[in-house]
């Protein structure tokens, strides 16, 4: 039994932050600068009373309205931005979703690597026949995790939130999958306060502001150039191709630079490398679908689609 990728949608909060903004609360930063070296020129900000849940049950709705929500036997929410710490945010909206009972719903604490790892599950879920019709939620809120002073990692992320239906087909979509860890370099991504470790450490921050996501932007560039070009080949060697026979590379939509650098590291052709985060920024685990679902809507994608991840 194969699995495809059937629908994708997404939403973005209401507010908008341009680099007009930015640069006015810190005037060291060019707007045009930041577009510049970045790609991006606005990222939607969730408000103060949304969070990734309510975000999540936006989208969510948005595709359930197109299709018979009966028939959804498996739930899969993305986030690192949970309304709580239990329950689960998914089992929450299998409820306010009015999803059966008989569905399966459970939470992924992943961030930039989520919605491949999310497309990975619902692949085995669906081959081994436990579903045939999965929703794959992403949703994240990484605004609320910054300090407000922090101007470099303000003029990167974004908020928003995506849905993907994958079913059961006679052919298969998604073709080849090559997944890896290295949790070594936990700390170059971190937000250390309010979870359990910070209690045990004296509790200090976790009575405090709990936006204190910390990014070593080096480090993680460096990571990225080691690794990423060393997955791409073992991907197409999986799947028996060559660069030539892949029509678009969407890679996570992290910044300009590091897309640029990865390009001509790989040596993609420039038209078939996509850079789509101008209007957005980095939504984290949202960034592929939101540039899988606007692809689709430009008809860059035919509905027989096929990916490798």
């Amino acid at each position: 039994m194969g699995s495809e990728i059937q629908k994708i949608t997404y939403y973005l909060p209401a507010t908008v932050l341009d680099n007009e903004e930015i640069e006015a609360l810190f005037p060291e930063y060019i707007s045009s600068k930041v577009f510049q070296k970045l790609g991006i020129r606005q990222r939607h900000i969730a408000g103060a009373d949304e969070t990734a849940l309510d975000m999540a049950f936006e989208v969510a709705e948005k595709l359930l309205a197109q299709i018979d929500k009966s028939t959804i036997d498996m739930f899969i929410l993305c986030t690192q931005s949970p309304e709580y710490y239990l329950p689960s945010g998914a089992c929450i909206l299998q409820d306010k979703l009015g999803l059966p009972t008989h569905c399966g719903a459970f939470d992924i604490n992943l961030g930039c690597s989520g919605y491949v790892y999310g497309l990975a599950i619902a692949k085995g879920f669906i081959s081994s026949g436990v579903s045939e019709k999965v929703l794959l939620v992403t949703s994240e809120t990484y605004s609320k995790h910054l300090s407000p002073s922090d101007k470099s990692n303000r003029t990167i992320f974004g908020d928003g939130a995506t849905a993907t239906l994958i079913s059961t087909s006679e052919r298969e979509s998604m073709r080849a999958f090559v997944l890896g860890t290295d949790g070594g370099g936990y700390q170059n991504l971190i937000n250390p306060a309010g979870a359990f470790r910070d209690w045990a450490n004296g509790g200090e921050k976790a009575t405090g502001d709990v936006r204190q996501l910390y990014m070593d932007g080096p480090e993680i560039l460096n990571f990225t150039m080691d690794v990423v070009p060393e997955l791409v080949s073992e991907v197409l060697s999986k799947a028996e191709m060559t660069i030539d026979d892949i029509d678009y590379f969407v890679f996570h939509q992290a910044n300009k630079f590091i897309l640029d650098t990865l390009c001509s590291l790989i040596e993609i052709p420039q038209d078939k490398f996509i850079n789509d985060m101008e209007m957005y920024g980095n939504t984290v685990s949202s960034t592929i679908p939101i540039v899988l679902a606007n692809m689709i809507e430009r008809d860059q994608l035919i509905r027989e689609a096929q990916y490798l991840l």
